[in-house]
């Protein structure tokens, strides 16, 4: 049960702060590298912003500054879930991460990233 309790709570500690800590202010995080040097935005580009409209609430600003983070979250949490689940019932959890699964993820971070750096992607842009 430590593992995945102390996952959670690490996870929690890290949204309670960018909850508390808002990202739309400058000077609270570092500008993202790629976004600076090439104006291109990456698939994380907006995270932050989106992690903190999400604690309070606020899922369409959420979805619009990073609708890959937040489909995410949902990820996350399904996964913690099944994870509590089966600690709890005393049996391991094991994700198994083919490399079919690998190209996939890398495929739609791509194709993420391709679009919302097109015109007609812009509603996927921060």
């Amino acid at each position: 049960m430590v593992a995945p309790i102390g996952t959670l709570a690490g996870v929690a500690a890290a949204f309670a702060y960018v909850g508390a800590v808002d990202p739309n202010e400058p000077g609270h995080y570092p500008v993202c590298p790629l976004l600076r040097f090439t104006g291109v935005y990456c698939p994380g580009c907006g995270g932050l912003r989106s992690a903190h409209a999400f604690v309070h609430g606020d899922l369409a600003t959420a979805l619009g500054a990073n609708a890959l983070a937040v489909l995410g979250y949902g990820l996350f949490a399904v996964l913690m879930t099944v994870w509590l689940i089966r600690a709890v019932r005393g049996a391991p959890m094991r994700l198994a991460i083919t490399p079919a699964w690998g190209w996939a993820l890398a495929a739609v971070l791509a194709l993420f990233t391709l679009v919302r750096n097109l015109p007609f992607g812009s509603a996927l842009a921060p």
